[in-house]
């Protein structure tokens, strides 16, 4: 009796499903566009990850060339490098994830300013740097920092130091790459914050104006909670990417005095499968399976812990 109404009941959902899909046609309609998409340009290319495991040669195929299994993981973990490559990624990842809070604090203090016409102004001048692309970001680090020429070392010399190779020096390349991001990036991340603290009920200002709360109290207990979820998405999100460091902001401030801290997962694999002397793209796929399984584990992590902790997540 129990069977036969738990399947009724699993009738009636479908049915209703159906049901649903029909009444709504012009909905599904206008999604499918989108799946399709999707399927053609993410889901089917999917497919081609097996070249990881195959030794793969353009003449055979895909299908045609030898099943090799984990050839190629084995390839890279026992290569010499290996391992500083995976640290120079994560010390990128982990130095740019720990400048996370700034954006915060940026939204929040330009909250605070007074005049509609200055905040705004101020908004337009922190976020416009994010317009600026990579390349012309790297042609003013090198410009700047040039030993010979560069600004920053003119300025060094005119208080009597020395002047330093900045790019040439490879303990200087994580702190360059990190805070001229932070300096391109930071303006633009605010402006998600602002736009979650433009829907902060003004009555509950008034009432901590009224009880006597001063203007960092209002920030903390009222401005700053109504963030926080939003905060934590994006915090998962970039957690998620921890081990995908940027390839072209690296690749073009890489030189052969940096290189032992410049060298990341994403310029290796350029290096070693789309190169006329690398070639090898069982082994660039095999790194980069790798390298997104990683960050998938780290996305499932973080937002599990968001969930029990806070209980804000991506799902």
């Amino acid at each position: 009796m129990k069977h036969t109404t738990a399947v009724s009941g699993l009738q009636v959902r479908h049915k209703s499903l159906g049901r649903r899909m029909l009444d709504h046609w012009q909905i599904y309609l206008l999604l499918l566009p989108a799946v399709i998409y999707f399927i053609i340009f993410y889901y089917w290319p999917m497919a081609g990850l097996q070249i990881a495991f195959r030794d793969y040669r353009v003449s055979k195929g895909i299908w045609g060339s030898t099943w090799v299994g984990m050839k190629y993981f084995q390839k890279f973990f026992n290569h010499p490098q290996c391992w500083k490559i995976i640290r120079n990624t994560m010390v990128l990842s982990l130095y740019t994830l720990a400048t996370f809070p700034l954006s915060v604090i940026m939204a929040l203090l330009i909250n605070e300013l007074r005049g509609k016409r200055f905040q705004k102004t101020v908004q337009m001048v922190t976020y416009a740097p994010h317009f600026i692309s990579t390349v012309v970001i790297c042609s003013m680090i090198t410009l700047f920092m040039n030993q010979s020429t560069g600004l920053i070392n003119n300025v060094i010399e005119m208080l009597g130091g020395n002047r330093v190779d900045f790019l040439g020096t490879a303990q200087y390349f994580p702190h360059i790459f990190v805070w001229s991001g932070v300096w391109q990036g930071m303006g633009w991340s605010s402006i998600i914050y602002m736009a979650a603290l433009s829907s902060v009920d003004s009555s509950l200002h008034e009432a901590a104006e009224i009880d006597g709360a001063s203007r960092f109290q209002r920030c903390i207990y009222i401005d700053f909670p109504c963030i926080l979820p939003t905060a934590t998405i994006l915090l998962i999100m970039n957690a998620g990417n921890i081990m995908s460091v940027g390839f072209e902001k690296v690749f073009l401030m890489q030189n052969s005095l940096n290189l032992s801290t410049s060298e990341v997962i994403s310029t290796y694999v350029y290096k070693v499968s789309l190169t006329a002397s690398g070639n090898d793209f069982s082994y660039g796929t095999a790194i980069g399976l790798f390298n997104s399984l990683v960050n998938m584990t780290l996305l499932v992590l973080v937002n599990f812990i968001s969930k029990r902790v806070g209980e804000t997540s991506l799902w």
